[in-house]
């Protein structure tokens, strides 16, 4: 799994962004079905899974793109998806009256092989792995 450092689309990345693209692809289909056809029966679950089809095609873009703004933006977007993936997936479990109807992170992506909880720690630790070295003199006493 190794890249050159900053290269968060390379290697081990390009199949990362691949997964992140597919994940994009069929939350945005199914969230777009969901809020235009049934919003009024699950509007937190629905709008919840427009939210997560969100952030997913934001960390593929920034995934993809990789210069510092973009890891920037997918250290956010990658944080944001674990934070979400969490909560939903808890409150999912211990409410689930709040959740009539699945998200992508309900049971903690349960409904996508779990993959949803396991995609960001992967990604996270991508772009520790991938960030560039700090500059020797940052450290050099003055």
């Amino acid at each position: 799994m190794s890249a050159p450092a900053g290269a968060t689309g390379q290697g081990f990345g390009r199949l990362l962004v691949a997964v992140y693209g597919i994940f994009a692809i069929a939350s945005s289909a199914r969230a777009l079905y969901q809020i235009g056809t049934k919003l009024d029966e699950a509007p937190v679950a629905y709008l919840l899974s427009g939210f997560a089809a969100l952030v997913y095609v934001v960390a593929t873009v920034a995934l993809a793109r990789g210069t510092a703004r973009w890891r920037t933006v997918a250290w956010w977007a990658v944080g944001v998806e674990l934070i979400g993936v969490l909560v939903v997936g808890t409150l999912s479990i211990v409410d689930a009256g709040d959740f009539p109807e699945a998200t992508v992170w309900s049971h903690f992506g349960q409904g996508y092989g779990y993959v949803p909880v396991v995609l960001p720690v992967v990604g996270l630790y991508w772009l520790w792995r991938t960030r560039t070295p700090r500059s020797a003199t940052t450290h050099q006493e003055a």
